[in-house]
């Protein structure tokens, strides 16, 4: 019997599949079709981007938004259940910040000192430590995969729990700070306090060091492993030491990582606010008072919200001015080379 189809008979339309259309593809088709090709690509990557940028929108430049304009009012406690009848404070609040010659720009200049301190060092020793770790963890040993692992150790570990762990261990009469230093090591009379003074300081370095490093190692020891194995042998061969390849070899290839690294580190130091928190409580001493807790203690605790608020702003513009500084400085040098 034939099969031949009958003259004006229509087939039935199918799918790429095989099956029967899709309802609604003919017309998904339809609306593809009026979108030029071009702009189909170009709008493809921004799409795809969409709910990152959303998300991006409402949990980051709304709240900074909402500060910037919480600095231009005299936004204290007893009108923040109704913020539009705050007055405004134009630019009062940067005046009063920036006042030296007052206590609040006194204090907000001391804990700026002390932060630009304590980022330095942070960033010192924890890129020093970092670095060593991962050149000495590049040679293969027995062991050597468990040493990555507890290296890695404080940066897996909460940050609240590896702080109240700190905060246990500094304390004066039943701490194991100074049950070393003390009773073993006999290397004090007295027992000292760490969470008041001027040892403060110290303490905050040693606990945010020891978070802190194995971030910097991680990244390190996986520029390593890009680093040709050739570069040393052939250093070997003519002659380099440990020294010389560490000099010549490794350090100028780490640069581009380091870079970053530098950067990365600088900003998440000097915002630093868990550490200092968790540590000392809402009230952190003199010498360990860093300007996150500072402008928690203007808001929250003065119930200042228009001064806290215009010190977070100048926050946020010095840390963009030091970033675009050190981004123009690095590719300068970087097209140089």
């Amino acid at each position: 019997m034939s099969t031949t189809p009958r003259p004006g008979a229509r087939r039935g339309a199918r799918s790429p599949g095989g099956g029967p259309p899709r309802p609604g593809r003919r017309g998904l088709d339809r609306v593809t079709a009026l979108i030029p090709v071009r702009l189909r690509r170009l709008g493809l990557p921004y799409l795809l981007i969409l709910p990152a940028i959303l998300l991006e929108l409402l949990i980051h430049l709304v709240p900074m938004v909402v500060g910037i304009a919480m600095s231009f009012l005299k936004l204290t406690q007893f009108f923040i259940r109704n913020w539009s009848a705050a007055p405004g404070a134009g630019l009062a609040n940067y005046e009063i910040a920036v006042d030296f010659d007052s206590a609040v720009g006194r204090g907000l200049l001391h804990s700026f000192t002390v932060t630009v301190a304590f980022t330095l060092l942070a960033i010192g020793l924890a890129w020093l430590l970092g670095t060593a770790g991962a050149v000495l963890m590049q040679g293969s040993f027995r062991g050597r995969g468990l040493l990555r692992t507890l290296f890695l150790v404080p940066y897996a570990l909460p940050a609240y729990a590896a702080v109240i762990t700190w905060s246990f261990m500094f304390q004066r009469d039943s701490g194991m700070v100074n049950h070393v230093l003390v009773d073993q090591l006999g290397l004090a009379d007295d027992r000292p306090f760490w969470l008041i003074g001027g040892n403060s300081f110290v303490a905050l370095l040693v606990t945010y060091v020891w978070r802190t490093w194995p971030f910097a190692f991680l990244m390190l020891m996986a520029a390593l492993q890009n680093i040709p194995s050739d570069l040393y042998e052939a250093s070997a061969i003519d002659g380099a030491g440990w020294w010389k390849q560490l000099r010549s070899i490794t350090l100028p290839m780490l640069r581009p990582v380091n870079q970053v690294l530098v950067l990365v580190l600088f900003l998440w130091t000097f915002n630093d606010f868990n550490t200092p928190y968790v540590l000392f409580g809402k009230s952190a001493p003199e010498e360990a008072d860093l300007i996150s807790i500072h402008i928690y203690q203007s808001s929250f605790v003065t119930w200042n919200f228009g001064s806290g608020s215009a010190m977070s702003v100048l926050l946020l513009l010095f840390l963009l001015l030091v970033t675009a500084v050190y981004l123009v400085a690095t590719s300068r040098r970087r097209s140089d080379a």
